[in-house]
């Protein structure tokens, strides 16, 4: 194996279990020094055990990396900034940092409280924030540096129960965005990943009808390992890629496409109410389901 990674620092929040677990296994194969940093909380969030992150950190050790275990959380700015200090005094360096922390609480809309809502951006969205905020003036310092941000298709298309979560992860897309061309300058890389990938938090998402239960099974095919050589690669400062948005589904890596303008109409003399509904809403309605005939429009089960 090619270590790609040999000599740098590489954060990966809640790397306890899952897909976090597996990305801190291969940067560490492929010679990372690693941060593993886990909560130990339950999948909503609730309780703290240092077990897991442990565990990552001692089966890294076992096959001859360096890692150290971190147990903050990413939605405490104070404990992001005190993940960046663990690295900067057992490494010397920070190099990557992987945004992959979570949790969920799912309940349909019209049920969801403030707390629900709050819990999850603070987890998510203002957690990515946290991370970034705690290495964004070493890697301006150090010009270079990588940025590894977990979204989902929940965010990217939406889906039923998951407004908290959906927001949250289209709110990283923006923050990753924003990442790459604020930081581009000083040659630090910002993307996104969403992946397909069987979990604790997905096996937490009620499946009662046939079709949901038969789709659980399909997802439990797509093992955590699967998304890991992506996000290594990603660390690699010779992946000289920013400011996307990438999906692995199984064996499949998808590039998602830039929004972009489909379709304008002008009107010389302004728009009115009465003449936007009637004229400009129905000419996007066309230009939609011309795309859909075609294809250009992009569906998939939301995870």
């Amino acid at each position: 194996m090619e270590p790609m990674l040999e000599g740098k620092a590489v954060i990966v929040t809640g790397a306890g279990r899952g897909i976090g677990r597996d990305i801190a296994l291969m940067m560490a194969s492929r010679g990372a020094k690693v941060v593993v940093n886990d909560l130990g909380g339950a999948a909503d969030g609730d309780g703290a055990d240092a077990t897991p992150a442990q565990e990552v950190v001692n089966e890294i050790r076992a096959a001859g990396g360096e890692a150290v275990a971190n147990f903050g959380n990413v939605a405490k700015i104070e404990d992001a900034q005190a993940m960046y200090e663990q690295s900067m005094d057992e490494f010397g360096t920070i190099d990557v940092v992987v945004n992959n922390a979570g949790i969920l609480r799912d309940v349909i809309f019209h049920k969801m409280t403030e707390q629900e809502w709050d819990s999850v951006i603070s987890v998510h969205l203002k957690g990515s924030f946290n991370m970034a905020t705690a290495v964004a003036k070493q890697f301006k310092m150090q010009a270079s540096g990588s940025f590894i941000n977990f979204t989902s298709t929940s965010g990217l298309i939406g889906n039923f129960g998951q407004a908290n979560y959906s927001a949250a992860k289209m709110g990283i897309v923006g923050l990753s965005k924003s990442l790459a061309l604020d930081m581009a300058r000083f040659n630090v890389r910002s993307n996104c990943i969403a992946p397909f990938a069987w979990s604790r938090l997905i096996g937490t998402i009620p499946a009662k009808t046939d079709a949901e239960k038969a789709r659980v099974e399909r997802i439990k095919e797509m093992t955590p390992a699967k998304i890991a050589p992506l996000c290594v690669a990603l660390a690699d400062p010779a992946s000289d890629v920013t400011g996307q948005i990438f999906c692995i589904r199984n064996n499949e890596i998808f590039l998602m496409s830039q929004p972009r303008p489909i379709r304008s109409v002008h009107r010389s003399e302004g728009w009115t109410p009465e003449t936007v509904r009637d004229h400009a809403i129905p000419a996007m309605k066309a230009s939609f389901f011309d795309l859909e005939r075609s294809g250009d429009v992009f569906t998939w089960d939301p995870i």
